[in-house]
């Protein structure tokens, strides 16, 4: 429930944690409510591709940097179609954006997509409780929305939790379309969108890659309709656990050339039979450390992701696909970033090689992926 912040800009708004504990601030965006899990975001900067990433959905986004919205919203650097986060809570907002290319100010864009947020809080102290006491169901509340804290309180742990959560299709395309080749065509990719952002898919065509788009309900067949050189298995929310994978067994079963990032290195790895768990707090900002185990290169890298894969970091594992390895692990908490199959063309990494918003260390994932490619038509060729 949303409604206008016009003349009441700075109308009081409380955030309630689901363990009991509030914030007191004032509106920014709209006012009203919202529901979502906490979790905090450690960039410094791209804040407009963090709030329209669609694995953000059913997520209140923190942000643990001071100032926010300095540079406004331009009509450029959105990596979706809308804003996807529930929430977002910011300390001390820009009164006036400075950027040549700022079209509207932050503020007014929340507002003109019904998102709640809360500023003027302590940040830096929600930010240390989230990272003791894990990530957890919140609301934000404000003008018709605020009451006593024991009843936000008992609305909040009404909400439902992220564990279990099956949101993939709620975010994804429900019509196919193509992303041209830029230049010369070389390859053709089937990528499944469980919350793909907009930059994902240039990366690609700028290598000369022909994007087939597909909802993340498609089928073997709808995959192979396209008559892919390759498959790719996009980011998105939710839970690893609760999705099917059916296709991805059916592309690792024909052995075509397959790179998954984020929520897709979770799909491959329950798919190869590792188990994945929720992280306490996750990782979300761009600014974390990777280790390529292959080549020994450490990268800093975009991460949005509060689920991980299980897999053994010292051993080869054999899966019913052949071998496979951990390939990338954060050298924050040793989380497993990225798996590959020894014995046939498919890896993935957990966090975002695109860089939008981010480094751009692991732009060489895309050129692996089509280096896997080029190495499956000589084969067939041959």
């Amino acid at each position: 429930m949303t409604t206008s912040t016009r003349g009441a800009a700075k109308a009081p708004a409380v955030l309630v944690l689901e363990d009991g504990r509030t914030f007191r601030g004032r509106a920014y965006g709209a006012v009203g409510e919202t529901f979502g899990e906490a979790v905090f975001n450690t960039g410094m900067t791209g804040y407009q591709e963090t709030l329209t990433d669609p694995s953000y959905h059913r997520q209140v986004v923190v942000m643990t940097a001071p100032h926010v919205g300095n540079t406004g919203v331009n009509d450029e650097d959105d990596e979706s179609k809308k804003i996807w986060v529930a929430g977002y809570v910011v300390r001390d907002p820009a009164r006036i954006p400075s950027n040549w290319r700022s079209r509207r100010t932050l503020d007014d864009e929340l507002e003109a997509q019904g998102v709640v947020g809360i500023s003027g809080i302590d940040t830096r102290a929600l930010t240390r409780h989230l990272r003791e006491r894990g990530a957890m169901r919140v609301g934000i509340f404000s003008g018709d929305a605020l009451a006593d804290d024991a009843t936000l309180l008992a609305r909040v742990l009404e909400a439902p939790e992220m564990k279990g959560a099956d949101l993939s299709a709620e975010v994804a395309t429900t019509e196919a379309y193509v992303v041209p080749a830029i230049g010369e065509k070389k390859f053709t990719v089937a990528a499944l969108d469980l919350g793909i952002k907009g930059m994902t898919p240039h990366r690609m065509a700028e290598r000369g890659i022909e994007v087939h788009v597909l909802p993340a309900t498609a089928t073997a067949d709808d995959v192979y309709a396209v008559n892919p050189d390759g498959v790719f298995l996009s980011n998105g929310p939710g839970d690893p656990a609760t999705a099917d994978l059916t296709v991805i067994k059916a592309v690792l079963e024909r052995r075509t050339p397959l790179f998954g990032i984020c929520f897709g290195n979770q799909l491959l790895g329950r798919a190869l039979g590792f188990g994945t768990y929720k992280l306490k707090y996750g990782h979300r900002g761009i600014n974390q450390p990777v280790q390529d185990r292959t080549t020994g290169k450490v990268e800093v890298t975009a991460h949005n992701h509060g689920f991980a894969v299980e897999a053994p970091l010292d051993k080869v594992s054999d899966t019913p696909y052949g071998r496979a390895e951990v390939s990338h692990v954060c050298l924050n908490d040793n989380v497993v970033e990225g798996l590959q199959l020894l014995d046939q063309p498919a890896f993935s990494v957990q966090y975002h090689p695109e860089a939008a918003a981010g480094p751009h260390d692991a732009a060489y994932l895309f050129d692996r992926f089509t280096s896997l490619m080029n190495t499956a038509m000589e084969a067939e060729r041959a």
